[in-house]
């Protein structure tokens, strides 16, 4: 069931069993979840089904610290979410990510790995994969030519990602449409959280459109899906009755925002051609590929982040520019042109390149940031045209970021020359050992994490360790907001798992 809030009575007053705001990746997968249950399920999406100018402009806000992509295009706010044009690239964290590392500071999960085993299996079906199983033996058997560098497995291991091309919007709207129990309305951005007396528990969520129409939901419980960067904002501006703003007594909201840094970081140049289909990677063909990961044996030896290494032809590398820089419209769209136009201009140029060129590699880093309570995102006085405070991000990067690129680059040289395949040659901004410092040309993957972080402690995080909000009794936060770290593959995968074991949560809560 559908509902254009712009076309409601002002005024209007939505009930329902359980309130998701939010339709992007997690927002959907929960409220697939509880299709065809005997709950009322009012699922809330800021957009419509199409890209809007004028929607799309509350996302704005400004960034400060390491430089960024503008916030207005770095997500998509309509229904389906950044789904509408992401990559597809999936792997779950490893096991040591949910481990408190002595040599992270703020490093640790209340859950494991374990205990989201069988949530990743259900994410796995919903974003259309293949098996839940991403051990490099299963693909070599499954796929022809994965031969990997003859490196010691003690030291460095092949990390395997699988490939989605599910856009929510196109794949899921039909469903939920067509679902009884699920109440779908558009046009309808959550604005403020309304609690009662004593903040323990959400009475009502205040909605609006740029038609100017105010609406209110009430439910018994809410989920906040909106994102990272806007899950924190909502927190935030909902200050009428918390000053400080609703989860945030402990001064945690919007702090330890994280992303992955995504940059190149060295050249392999091979003695000789290397041939195997097992570190290349082709959209909408190629089922399972590998990146290049550390050890956990010997992150902690080195004491390390963790992180992977991919391999590009140099050739069409070289001459393509960081999209730190093609991704600097506020319009999505075009950011999005400038990228494939550049990525199109360098793979003309890399066909008139010969010679030992032609099995040298760029090397290119994706890795976690280490959580820093510092890089942060936080609300100002300027406000967007439904009169909320707009957010503002700090992105900050530590020393332990720049050490951990480098000394991955040092451990596979190592190997490399050990294996007697070629040479690595580490790219400028990683020679300096005394400089800690990232250039501006350093991509994020649009990758937004940690702004509600999860903690059995109050006092550490913003939920627990069911995703729920400290000391308010009936409201959640879903997705890569509650991530006290980040690990090195990209969040879809593990934050729909993540909702998922959410959304099972709540069933037995309403059962009981």
């Amino acid at each position: 069931m559908h509902k254009d809030a712009k076309t409601l009575d002002n005024n209007t007053v939505i009930e329902g069993d359980i309130c998701i705001i939010g339709a992007g990746a997690a927002g959907i997968s929960m409220a697939l979840d509880w299709k065809d249950t005997s709950y009322k399920v009012i699922l809330l999406e800021g957009g419509g089904f199409e890209y809007d100018e004028k929607v799309q402009e509350l996302y704005a806000g400004k960034t400060t610290g390491q430089k960024y992509f503008p916030l207005k295009s770095a997500r998509l706010h309509y229904f389906g979410g950044t789904t509408g044009h992401w990559a597809g690239m999936c792997a779950p964290l490893d096991p040591i990510d949910f481990k408190e590392r002595n040599w992270v500071p703020n490093s640790g999960w209340p859950i494991s790995k374990n205990d989201l085993d069988p949530f990743y299996a259900k994410a796995n079906k919903v974003l259309k994969l293949g098996p839940y199983n991403y051990d490099y033996e299963y693909w070599n058997n499954e796929l022809p030519n994965l031969t990997p560098f003859p490196f010691d497995h003690h030291v460095v291991w092949n990390k395997m990602w699988q490939f989605s091309q599910a856009r929510y919007g196109d794949l899921y709207k039909k469903e939920i449409l067509e679902a009884r129990n699920i109440h779908l309305y558009t046009y309808a951005n959550a604005v403020d959280i309304k609690t009662n007396d004593n903040i323990t528990q959400v009475k009502e969520i205040i909605v609006k459109n740029y038609a100017g129409k105010t609406h209110t939901v009430k439910a018994k419980n809410f989920v906040m899906a909106c994102g990272t960067i806007q899950n924190a904002r909502l927190l935030l501006a909902s200050n009428s009755q918390a000053p400080q703003g609703l989860g945030n007594h402990n001064d945690l909201v919007g702090r330890y925002f994280q992303e992955h840094l995504e940059v190149a970081s060295a050249e392999l140049w091979l003695t000789k051609p290397f041939p195997t289909n097992l570190y290349s990677w082709e959209y909408g063909v190629t089922k399972a590929s590998a990146e290049l990961a550390i050890t956990p044996e010997v992150q902690a030896k080195e004491k390390i982040l963790n992180g992977t290494a991919s391999l590009q032809p140099l050739s069409v590398a070289k001459y393509q520019k960081p999209r730190m820089e093609t991704w600097q419209d506020g319009d999505p769209r075009k950011s999005l042109e400038n990228v494939f136009e550049n990525w199109d201009e360098a793979a003309e140029k890399a066909k008139g390149e010969k010679g030992n060129i032609e099995h040298a590699y760029e090397l290119n880093t994706r890795i976690e940031q280490a959580p820093n309570p510092n890089s942060r995102v936080t609300i100002g006085k300027e406000k967007d045209e439904l009169g909320m405070p707009r957010a503002n991000l700090h992105w900050e990067l530590t020393p332990l970021d720049k050490y951990s690129v480098r000394k991955i680059y040092q451990i596979l040289g190592r190997q490399v020359g050990i294996a007697g395949i070629g040479r690595i040659r580490l790219n400028e901004f990683l020679r300096d050992e005394n400089d800690d410092t990232f250039p501006d040309s350093t991509n994020g993957g649009w990758h937004h994490m940690g702004t509600t972080r999860m903690a059995d402690d109050a006092k550490k995080g913003v939920v627990d360790s069911n995703c729920q909000v400290h000391g308010i009794s009936n409201l959640f936060i879903a997705g890569a907001a509650c991530y006290p770290t980040s690990g090195a593959p990209n969040p879809t995968l593990t934050l729909t798992a993540l909702s998922l074991r959410l959304s099972d949560y709540l069933k037995n809560t309403f059962r009981y």
